[in-house]
């Protein structure tokens, strides 16, 4: 190989893609959507090798790669959120339920070994695990896409603004500008405002619930759910709030449907998990979604249900998950 001549091999591109994968969730939202940007930008990377000339690291290059990525992936005229940013809680009945609406239009989930690093400081490590959080990455959605960037990499990512202003090609005073007007418009719902820290305990309440929910006991669920308790489930806009209008849902005909479920534990967005499988007509159990635990001070505070009514399979491959047990 010649002095000075940079190749495709030299790069070592594949031990950027787990955090590279995680700025490009937060930035769109969408765990399927961050693997797509991810494979982009290794391609543009691997494409455009011949002109990095390193002035600047290969660390840095990929992340202006990935951010080019997101912003050409992110122009839909609809931004990415949760059932609660679109509307008010409905009455626990399926006549609310609505119709199926796209996965684009949402918040969907990635699973924690996708995007969070093994060998990290504890502290960095909880830092990175609150801000995949589902709340932030919404919030952060609310923002253009330039400021979205300097919030994350700023912010979440700890870079200088000198750094930021080199990989945004911009200048310092304009990313401090952007900085100051993205922590503005992120407000109550920013990083600092995430539930606290998965404790032994809470872990165990999680647990607890997945147990009572194989079960359908719904009187030991109602006792794990805190008095303002919310609980979504896109791809419908419906979300009901309140533990009784929860476990008044979970006896209507189609939710009933859930008896027998099998759940399997999964740690995704900074939380305790579960991959839900119902019981399948012709044997076994089917994928129908991922439920996502939120628990403060022991005691539950949302369930977030993403369905897998759009694609079950992709979803579940997503977290190493079969489509059928």
């Amino acid at each position: 190989m010649t002095a000075g001549v940079v190749t495709v091999e030299s790069l070592d591109l594949e031990q950027f893609r787990r955090e590279i994968t995680g700025y490009c969730y937060r930035m769109l939202g969408s765990g399927l959507e961050a693997d797509d940007a991810v494979q982009e930008t290794m391609l543009r990377a691997w494409q455009g090798s011949d002109g990095f000339e390193g002035r600047s690291s290969v660390r840095s290059w990929l992340y202006r790669i990935a951010t080019n990525v997101c912003i050409d992936m992110g122009r839909q005229p609809q931004r990415r959120a949760r059932p609660m940013d679109l509307q008010p809680s409905s009455a626990p009945d399926e006549s609310n339920l609505g119709p199926v609406r796209p996965e684009s239009g949402w918040i969907t989930p990635i699973a924690d070994d996708r995007v969070l690093a093994d060998h990290v400081d504890a502290a960095v490590l909880a830092d990175h695990r609150d801000s995949i959080r589902l709340a932030f990455v919404a919030a952060l959605q609310h923002l253009p896409a330039r400021q979205r960037a300097t919030l994350i990499l700023c912010d979440v990512l700890r870079w200088s603004a000198e750094e930021t202003a080199g990989l945004l090609e911009t200048t310092t005073a304009s990313v401090n500008s952007a900085l100051q007007r993205a922590r503005t418009a992120v407000g109550p719902d920013g990083l600092d405002a995430q539930p606290a820290r998965l404790e032994t305990g809470d872990l165990a309440v999680a647990a607890r619930y997945a147990d009572a929910f194989e079960r359908y006991d719904l009187d030991e669920i109602a006792a794990l759910l805190r008095h303002d308790v919310i609980m979504s489930m896109p791809p419908f806009a419906m979300w009901l709030r309140g533990p009784a209008d929860i476990c008044t849902w979970m006896i209507q005909p189609g939710p009933s449907g859930c008896a027998g479920s099998r759940m399997i534990p999964i740690r995704a967005n900074g939380v305790s998990g579960f991959a839900q499988y119902r019981p399948d007509p012709a044997g076994g159990w089917s994928a129908w979604g991922l439920q996502l635990i939120d628990v403060v001070d022991g005691q539950i505070t949302a369930i977030n249900h993403f369905l897998a009514f759009l694609e079950p399979e992709r979803l579940f491959s997503s977290f190493g998950l079969a489509a059928h047990i």
